[in-house]
C-alpha cells in the first residue's frame, strides 16, 4: 500500500506543469519539460534496477531543471536511504517537509532514517508528527517510549490504548515489564480501579489488580478486590484464588478446600499458581491432619502434569520432615505411575529402613533389583534387609552381587563392605568377615585424606 500510495503521488506531480516556466515561451516549456521527464523516468529505470547512482545522477538533473519540486527531493531521500547514506536520505525527505509539512511519506522517510540509525529520540518527535495523520502510529511511540525507557509515558499510552482499542499480547507484554519496578504499580493500580468502574464485568482487571496488591503486600486490599470480583462475577475461578489464601490465614479449612477445589480443576488459572496452592495447603494440612483425605484429592489434580511431580514432592516434603509414614505414603502414590523413578524408589527403600519394616524392604528391594539388574542400591538394601531378617546367606549374595556394580561411588561400596561383615559375621566366618570390615575401614581412611 505505502508503495502505491508513493507512485499515485509521484505521478500526479508530474502531470502538475512547473509555476517556474509559467513566463517562458511555449515552445521553451515543451523542451524543458521533455528533458525533466526523461531525466524522471530515467531515474525510475535506474531505481528499479537498483542503480542507484545513475537513479541519484537523474536526479539531480531534475532538480536542476526544478528545484522547488517536491517529488524529486522525494525519489533522492528514497535512492539515498537504499544505498545506507542516512543523513542525505534525512535532508532531502526533510527538504519534502518544509515544502510541504502534509506530505505524510515525507515524515515516513525520516522515521525510516531514524529507526535504521537507532535515533529513536529523533523518532519519536517525527511519530508525534506522524500521528497527526494516523493514530495508529500511536503504537509505534509506545515501542519508542520503551526504547528510550520513557516507562511512565509508555504506561499511560498502554492505557489509553488497551482503553480505547482493546489490549494486544504485545502492549501487555510491555506493561508487565513496567511494572516489574514498584514505582510505576502506585499509577497503575489507580487505572485499574477506574477500569473496574467502568468495566466491572471484565475480569482481567480484577485479576491484575488482586496480583499487584499481592505482590506489594497489601493483603487486604487484595481481597477486598477478590470479593468485589466474587460479587460482579460470581463464576470467576479468579476470585477464589484470593479468597483461599483468606480462608487459610483465617485457619477456615473448610472454605479453603471449596475455594481450592474450583481453582485446582480450572483450565484458566495458571499452573504455577495451582502449584502455589496446594503447597500452601499442604502445610495447613500438615497441621491440621483431618485435612489429609482433601489433599489426596487435591494431588488427584495434577495426574497428568508433566512438569512437576506432586505426589513426589510431597513425600519429600515428609521424608524431610521425617514423617515415614506419609513419605511412604505419597512416594507409592508417585511410583504407581513412575517405577522407573529411580531417585524415588531409593527414597522409599530408605523410608522402610527408617522404619524398620525389613520384610516389606527385603521383598521391595528384591522385586527392584530384578527389574533393574545393574543397579547396586538395589542389592545393598535387599542385603541389608536379609542382614536384619537373619538371612545371612541370602543377604551375602545380594551383596556380592551388587558391589560388581559400585563404580566411583566411595560412600556406597564403603556401606556394602560393611553389610558384607555383617553377613559373614552372622554366617560365622570370621575370616571373610575381617576381611570385608578391613576393606570398609581402608576406604573410610581414603575419605578422610
Amino acid at each position: 500500500m505505502k508503495k502505491i500510495k508513493n507512485y499515485c503521488w509521484i505521478f500526479g506531480m508530474i502531470l502538475i506543469p512547473s509555476f517556474l516556466l509559467a513566463q517562458t515561451e511555449p515552445q521553451d516549456v515543451a523542451a524543458v519539460d521533455n528533458k525533466f521527464q526523461n531525466y524522471f523516468y530515467e531515474s525510475l529505470k535506474q531505481k528499479s534496477i537498483e542503480n542507484y547512482d545513475r537513479a541519484i545522477d537523474a536526479l539531480q538533473q531534475c532538480k536542476e531543471l526544478e528545484p522547488n519540486n517536491a517529488v524529486v527531493y522525494f525519489e533522492l531521500g528514497k535512492n539515498y536511504l537504499s544505498q545506507k547514506k542516512y543523513k542525505d536520505a534525512y535532508d532531502n525527505f526533510e527538504k519534502v517537509t518544509q515544502m510541504d509539512p502534509k506530505n505524510r511519506w515525507a515524515w515516513v522517510g525520516m522515521y525510516d532514517v531514524c529507526y535504521a540509525t537507532r535515533d529513536y529520540n529523533q523518532s519519536i518527535v517525527i511519530v508525534e508528527k506522524l500521528i497527526e495523520f494516523k493514530e495508529e502510529y500511536k503504537e509505534d511511540l509506545v515501542s519508542l517510549y520503551m526504547n528510550t525507557q520513557q516507562f511512565d509515558k509508555a504506561l499511560e499510552l498502554i492505557n489509553e490504548l488497551n482503553d480505547k482499542m482493546g489490549k494486544s499480547d504485545k502492549r501487555e507484554l510491555y506493561k508487565a515489564e513496567i511494572l516489574k519496578d514498584a514505582k510505576y504499580q502506585s499509577a497503575e493500580k489507580n487505572n485499574l480501579l477506574e477500569q473496574i468502574k467502568k468495566n466491572p464485568k471484565e475480569e482481567s482487571n480484577y485479576v491484575a489488580l488482586i496480583y499487584l496488591y499481592s505482590q506489594s503486600n497489601q493483603e487486604e486490599k487484595a481481597l477486598e478486590i477478590a470479593k468485589k470480583l466474587e460479587l460482579a462475577i460470581p463464576t470467576s475461578d479468579w476470585a477464589q484464588v484470593s479468597l483461599f489464601k483468606f480462608h487459610l490465614n483465617n485457619n477456615d479449612g473448610d472454605n479453603a478446600v471449596k475455594a481450592m477445589n474450583i481453582v485446582l480443576p480450572s483450565k484458566k488459572i495458571d499452573p504455577k499458581i495451582k502449584h502455589r496452592m496446594l503447597n500452601e495447603f499442604l502445610i495447613f494440612a500438615k497441621n491440621n491432619p483431618k485435612y489429609e483425605t482433601d489433599l489426596d484429592k487435591a494431588i488427584s489434580y495434577f495426574d497428568n502434569d508433566k512438569e512437576v511431580k506432586v505426589a513426589k514432592e510431597i513425600g519429600k516434603f515428609y521424608y524431610s520432615k521425617a514423617n515415614w509414614d506419609k513419605a511412604i505414603k505419597y512416594f507409592e502414590m508417585h511410583l504407581k505411575n513412575a517405577e522407573d523413578d529411580i531417585e524415588t524408589q531409593l527414597l522409599l527403600l530408605q523410608a522402610f529402613t527408617e522404619k524398620q519394616q525389613f520384610d516389606v524392604l527385603s521383598k521391595k528391594a528384591d522385586d527392584l533389583s530384578q527389574l533393574f539388574p545393574t543397579q547396586p542400591e538395589f542389592y545393598y538394601y535387599a542385603g541389608l534387609a536379609n542382614n536384619q531378617l537373619s538371612s545371612y546367606k541370602k543377604a551375602a549374595e545380594f551383596l556380592e552381587t551388587g558391589l560388581d556394580f559400585v563404580i566411583d561411588n566411595a560412600a556406597l561400596e564403603i556401606n556394602f563392605n560393611i553389610q558384607l561383615g555383617e553377613s559373614y559375621n552372622g554366617l560365622g566366618d570370621m575370616k571373610k568377615k575381617e576381611k570385608y570390615f578391613a576393606k570398609a575401614n581402608e576406604l573410610i581412611k581414603k575419605q578422610k585424606k
